[in-house]
């Protein structure tokens, strides 16, 4: 099929089932739930054979004004290599405006993505598997409805820009919990379900061993359940690697452009809320 004969429009709830197929034919494990919080947070696009079928997705998800992510960007099999990701693209980052962007781009996106400025600014590793037996650990705890405020604030400081809407969506579908020293939250985490289990993230923390206690608050509560987290931090994936969940993918970091993380940062995501979301 010729690329002109695709056409983008915006990306509704009408699309979601054919947004399923498609996500499924390419490996991913999202769940009709999934791809509902996803569109929620989000706005996105869609292409649109000759039949008026959904060939394509893709999202942007804003944070203020101040960043987004770019998610989500599927082409169908027969249709990959013909410019149809870069129709999706260029209808997405139009939704973006002038805010800055991350993605998390697979090995087949990746060469589309430098041609549309985006740079390399790291990895993520994907780890999942059934949890074994961990030890409980002793500085965490379930956090309150009153710890949101300062929860979201902490989400702040590490990934730079306010995230109020994610963090509330997952406290309506999900459950954080804390580390607390003098009164104050040093570290969160958050769980929800998610494709074939439940997925870990964010989780933020002063340092690594926070990171792993978030964690471990989860995996020691639910032997035998599949879990997944999404890491930038090589020394969280060997350990979650060392506690039963294995490396099973990921993908490349990018942005455009560039921003540098403020000197001023006291903590940092040591897990995505997911490869998606950021």
């Amino acid at each position: 099929m010729p690329v002109g004969d695709i056409e983008t429009t915006p990306f509704g709830i009408e699309h979601l089932d054919r947004a399923i197929h498609l996500s499924r034919e390419a490996g991913w494990p999202h769940r009709l739930q999934d791809w509902q919080v996803a569109l929620h947070l989000s706005e996105g696009v869609v292409a649109l054979d000759e039949t008026g079928e959904v060939v394509g997705t893709a999202l942007m998800t804003p944070y203020g004004d101040d960043c987004a992510t770019i998610n989500m960007v599927i082409v169908g099999a027969n249709l990959r290599g013909r410019g149809v990701g870069r129709r999706l693209m260029d209808a997405v980052l139009g939704l973006g405006g002038e805010r800055p962007l991350r993605l998390i781009a697979t090995s087949d996106g990746l060469p589309l993505y430098e041609k549309l400025g985006f740079l390399k600014t790291g990895a993520v590793f994907q780890h999942q598997g059934t949890v074994g037996e961990v030890p409980a650990p002793t500085d965490t705890e379930t956090a309150m409805a009153a710890d949101l405020a300062e929860i979201t604030a902490i989400d702040r400081d590490a990934f730079g820009v306010a995230r109020s809407a994610l963090i509330a969506k997952f406290a309506e579908i999900g459950e954080f919990a804390v580390i607390r020293r003098n009164g104050k939250i040093a570290g969160f985490a958050c769980i929800r379900t998610f494709g074939r289990g439940e997925v870990i993230g964010p989780v933020v923390a002063t340092d690594l061993e926070d990171a792993k206690s978030l964690v471990g608050h989860y995996m020691s509560r639910r032997a035998g359940a599949f879990l997944r987290v999404d890491t930038g931090d090589a020394g969280l994936a060997a350990w979650l690697a060392e506690h039963s969940l294995a490396h099973a993918g990921g993908g490349i970091a990018m942005a455009r452009p560039v921003v540098a993380r403020p000197a001023t940062s006291t903590f940092t995501t040591f897990a995505l809320a997911n490869q998606a979301l950021g």
